[in-house]
C-alpha cells in the first residue's frame, strides 16, 4: 500500500513539474501552442511601436522567426492614436522599415472618445500615401474602463464609420480593420464587407463568427526577434493569408 501511494505521489509530482516547466516555456514565449496551427503558405510579419524601442531594422528583417525557419516579409508599424496622440518611434521605424525594402504599413488605435473626423485627419497628417505601401490598418480593440463595460455599437459605428470614409478618400482603397474577437462581434460581423480583416487570436486560431475569411492573422504576442531594444521584451507576429502573392492587393495604388 505505501508502496503506491508512493508511486502516485511521485508521479502527480513528475506530472506537476511538466506542467510548471511548460507553463514557463509558454509564457517566456519558447513554446507557443498557436505556431502548430499556421499555414505553411502564409507570410509572416511584424506590427511594432515605440513599446519595442529603437529598431534596428536590418537585424530584425534577418532574424528568422521561431517555428518557421524564414525571416518576416512585412511590417506594420503603430503610427497614431485617437486625433492627436503620433508614435514617437513612427517616422523612424517608416524610413527603417522602408530602407531594407520591408512591405510597410501604418494602424491607427482608434478612440472610443474623439471623433472620427479628426481622428482621420491625425492619420493623413501622419503617415504617408506612398503608392505600394500596405493599406491604413484601424485598431479596433478596448482598453481601460472599456474592457468591462464595452462601447455601444450606436457610438462606436458613429466614430469607425466616419475615420473609414475619411482614409479610405485619402489614401485610395478600404483601410483594414484590427479585431479581437470580442470587438469583431460586437460591431464589425456581417458589416464592412470591403474592409480586410487582421484577426486578434493568440491562444487559439482564429473563428470568425460570421463565417467571413481573415486575411491577417495575429497568432502570437510573446515571440522575440533580434534587433530591438525596448521595454517590450516581445514582438506580435502576424501571418498574411495566401503568402507574398497577396501583399500586392494589400498595397496602395499608383
Amino acid at each position: 500500500m505505501r508502496s503506491r501511494a508512493m508511486r502516485v505521489t511521485v508521479t502527480a509530482a513528475s506530472a506537476l513539474v511538466v506542467l510548471c516547466v511548460l507553463g514557463t516555456l509558454v509564457f517566456t514565449g519558447v513554446v507557443w501552442p498557436n505556431r502548430w496551427f499556421v499555414p505553411r503558405d502564409s507570410a509572416v510579419g511584424v506590427d511594432v511601436s515605440a513599446h519595442q524601442g529603437t529598431i534596428d531594422w536590418e537585424e530584425l528583417t534577418g532574424s528568422t522567426v521561431q517555428g518557421r525557419g524564414d525571416a518576416i516579409s512585412f511590417a506594420v508599424l503603430k503610427a497614431t492614436e485617437g486625433s492627436s496622440h503620433v508614435d514617437e518611434q513612427f517616422a523612424a521605424n517608416w524610413a527603417g522599415a522602408q530602407e531594407q525594402g520591408l512591405p510597410v504599413g501604418a494602424y491607427h488605435f482608434m478612440s472610443f472618445e474623439s471623433p472620427g473626423e479628426s481622428q482621420a485627419q491625425n492619420v493623413i497628417d501622419t503617415v504617408p500615401a506612398d503608392p505600394g505601401t500596405l493599406v491604413p490598418t484601424v485598431d479596433l480593440e478596448f482598453y481601460g474602463d472599456y474592457f468591462d463595460d464595452p462601447p455601444s455599437a450606436e457610438l462606436v459605428h458613429g466614430i469607425l464609420d466616419p475615420l473609414l470614409e475619411g482614409l479610405e478618400e485619402h489614401y485610395g482603397a478600404p483601410p483594414m480593420l484590427y479585431l479581437t474577437r470580442e470587438a469583431y462581434d460586437l460591431y464589425v460581423a456581417d458589416l464592412y464587407p470591403d474592409n480586410p480583416i487582421w484577426f486578434r487570436s493568440v491562444t487559439l486560431p482564429p473563428r470568425v463568427s460570421d463565417g467571413r475569411e481573415w486575411t491577417i492573422w495575429q497568432y502570437s504576442h510573446r515571440d522575440r526577434l533580434d534587433g530591438y531594444d525596448g521595454r517590450e521584451r516581445y514582438i506580435d507576429l502576424n501571418v498574411l493569408r495566401g503568402g507574398t502573392e497577396v501583399l500586392e492587393e494589400l498595397t496602395l495604388p499608383e
